[in-house]
């Protein structure tokens, strides 16, 4: 007997959320782990809401929305709460119930920015990796070392003289001009973008294009691939070895540790200044004129090195696929420092989950 297609829906639903979200689904684990990290954090939020005045949205809940954001490739936090609204899924792990009413976007995004002024993800970061040290995951003797570019959200047509550097014509055509670059030197002395000033005029190798760009850099442990330290810089042709140094000194201790890293640092500035901050170089060596002796290649934990470095590989790709940062869709080195910092402990949630599910 054929079934009847009726449309008229229940007034009354008596299954929750929690009860239609598998019990063996993902996003279980990563909702334990955020939570965790969260509940660590609730003296810093204090600190940065005030004891009066209208409430707002709830710190946990909004960055619960923008690590779902990360997961599943959101490109847009209107679109982000537009999802919020009708899948259940979502609702689940934001922490919202069936019948509670999403945030306009701009309130979304002006809550955003206080956790920005709080420096935020800075701390959830950190709470992420102190749970994975707490389950022995986190190496503190091995490490790799790399970078990577960022796109910035302004065009090669923004990158104009900079006001004093000499005369500039008025467009023909304000919201799409004409531009002519032909004969014309453009360098980051000189020019400089309209759209987002601090973003840099810069390309990875000979052969490639310049882009407006920032440098992404990560230092990641290598016992199980995930990052223990991450920052944004301008992108220049020395940001990737003064990070390297930076990030370095920052691991905890005095005992020396290794730090692996493509041929990109094997410079003698680099060596020598790694070695100085107890650190063993375990860089690939150049065809020729390559600062790695043999006192260093030698030990069968270089050959260890080589193979754990390629790793890093894995978070730049999985942030400029999944994690939205091929492009960043924000301006200024500190908005677009906070989303990658924030991006890169998504990435170790992704991490630990498979680590537990390896583990059980």
């Amino acid at each position: 007997m054929r079934g009847s297609d009726r449309q008229q829906t229940g007034l009354f639903s008596y299954v929750s959320p929690e009860q239609r979200v598998p019990k063996d689904h993902p996003l279980r684990v990563i909702r334990g782990l955020v939570d965790e990290a969260l509940r660590q954090m609730g003296p810093r939020f204090e600190k940065i809401y005030a004891k009066t005045g209208r409430p707002s949205i709830a710190p946990e809940k909004l960055l619960r929305a923008l690590v779902l954001q990360y997961l599943y490739s959101i490109r847009s936090e209107r679109l982000l709460i537009e999802e919020l609204d009708y899948n259940l899924l979502y609702r689940w792990f934001v922490g919202l119930s069936m019948d509670d009413p999403v945030w306009v976007p701009t309130v979304f995004s002006k809550n955003r920015e206080r956790l920005l002024e709080g420096e935020i993800a800075r701390e959830f970061f950190a709470q992420v990796k102190e749970l994975a040290q707490q389950q022995g995951w986190v190496s503190d003797e091995h490490f790799t070392v790399d970078g990577t570019l960022i796109e910035a959200w302004a065009g090669h047509k923004s990158f104009k003289l900079k006001e004093g550097k000499g005369a500039q014509q008025p467009p023909d055509d304000p919201s799409n001009p004409t531009v002519d670059f032909r004969g014309e030197k453009r360098t980051n002395e000189t020019h400089q973008s309209t759209t987002d000033p601090e973003a840099r005029l810069y390309r990875k190798s000979n052969g490639t294009e310049s882009k407006l760009c920032y440098s992404g850099h990560v230092l990641m442990e290598n016992r199980n691939g995930l990052v223990v330290d991450g920052r944004l810089t301008q992108a220049t042709g020395t940001a990737e070895w003064e990070a390297a140094f930076e990030m370095t000194e920052e691991v905890p201790g005095l005992h020396r540790i290794t730090c692996g890293g493509d041929k990109g640092y094997d410079v003698s500035f680099v060596v020598d200044g790694l070695r100085e901050r107890r650190v063993t170089p375990h860089i690939a060596r150049k065809d020729r004129y390559s600062s790695i002796d043999g006192r260093t290649t030698r030990h069968a934990g270089y050959e260890v090195s080589q193979r754990k470095r390629k790793r890093v590989e894995e978070i730049f790709g999985w942030l400029k696929t999944v994690g939205l940062l091929r492009k960043t869709r924000h301006r200024g080195r500190r908005l677009v420092g906070w989303v990658f910092l924030f991006g890169l402990a998504v990435y170790n949630l992704v991490r630990m989950r498979n680590l537990l599910q390896e583990a059980a």
